[in-house]
């Protein structure tokens, strides 16, 4: 909505040129026109009450006046007297219309009552702004500030909205067109030009120029101090605490540092955390591994165990055979019994229960 509003502003003053009010009610009283705009000048409070005046410029009489009747009037094309107010209105200024005017009044008898003056200066209004910025080689940043046709132009300078300190200022001050601006400085700049008949302003988004301060000490042990360029620092392997003295009235601290690698820091201190949980885990598996596998000495017993097993069943057998050898010359032989149990039993039945 403001920028709209201001866009109209525009519009109108293009259109209608420019206008400006003057008070020639004071005796030697100054005045600004703008040159192709318009001025009013007020004569007199009321002149109803005046009898007769005239105005004058320099000994050309231009405007004559009796019982508020306009009786002359040498630029009537371009001009118009309010007989209420008492205001006479100049359009179409030129270089031509600077010049001293005096003001007579007159009493119905046309006794003269006094002569008042007035200076009236013609002045080329400020059209347009240029703002142009540019960094320098060690990070400062230069901005010009001009205006085409201005007639005695005068500059001022913000930045977000306060005036430029000297904190901020290298060269340059808040009324010079030409400024340069600290190594650290960034925000929304303002540079408004003005003279007695205008007024126009040109804004800029400004940022720093990529260079840093660094304070540290080099690998081999040589302290490092001063700007430089950010993506080329090579001086600083590691980060430390930066600060700018009171000349150039900056700090840089490690927080931006930590701020601009977060991801960085992030990432590792993940990769990290992942590491160790595999470690973790494949140090439990190896040990669960370990306590399931049977030991060399439970191995040397179970061989021991079974080889006695074979032996005292290779005598049982060979046993056996010898008595049905012997009762084979017996035409019936007696089924034995089933025997008790023997030692062989007995070894087996340990060796499962060992087992």
């Amino acid at each position: 909505m403001e920028a709209a509003l201001a866009l109209l502003l525009v519009l109108l003053r293009v259109s209608h040129g420019f206008e400006t009010h003057c008070d020639g009610r004071q005796d030697g009283a100054q005045c600004y026109g703008p040159l192709g705009g318009t001025v009013d000048i007020q004569l007199m409070d009321s002149t109803s009450e005046m009898p007769r005046y005239q105005l004058s410029k320099n000994t050309l009489k231009i405007l004559d006046v009796i019982n508020n009747k306009v009786i002359s009037n040498s630029i009537g094309d371009r001009s118009t007297l309010f007989l209420s107010n008492g205001t006479f209105r100049v359009n179409k200024l030129s270089r031509k219309d600077s010049s001293k005017y005096s003001l007579k009044t007159f009493n119905s008898d046309g006794k003269s009552l006094g002569e008042r003056t007035l200076q009236l200066f013609i002045q080329a209004p400020v059209s347009s702004v240029l703002l142009i910025s540019e960094c320098l080689s060690q990070g400062e940043r230069r901005v010009s500030c001009s205006s085409e046709r201005a007639n005695n132009p005068q500059y001022s300078w913000t930045l977000d909205g306060h005036t430029l300190t000297d904190a901020e200022l290298l060269s340059g001050n808040n009324e010079t067109n030409i400024i340069t601006l600290k190594q650290h400085v960034s925000g929304h700049l303002v540079c408004s030009v003005r003279n007695n008949v205008s007024y126009v302003y040109k804004e800029q988004r400004i940022s720093t120029c990529g260079f840093i301060f660094i304070n540290c000490t080099s690998v081999n042990g040589t302290q490092i101090s001063g700007w430089v360029y950010e993506a080329n620092n090579t001086l600083c392997t590691q980060p430390t605490k930066t600060s700018v003295g009171e000349d150039n009235g900056a700090a840089i601290s490690d927080e931006a540092w930590y701020i601009r690698n977060l991801p960085l820091i992030g990432g590792v201190l993940s990769l990290l955390v992942i590491f160790l949980v595999v470690g973790v885990a494949v140090i439990c598996a190896w040990r669960k591994k370990q306590n399931s596998k049977p030991t060399k000495k439970e191995e040397e017993d179970d061989q021991e165990v079974f080889g006695d097993v074979r032996f005292v069943k290779r005598q049982a057998n060979q046993a056996e055979k010898k008595a049905e050898v012997e009762y084979g010359q017996v035409k019936s032989v007696k089924r034995p019994r089933k025997p008790e149990p023997t030692k062989t039993d007995s070894v087996y039945a340990n060796v499962q229960k060992v087992r």
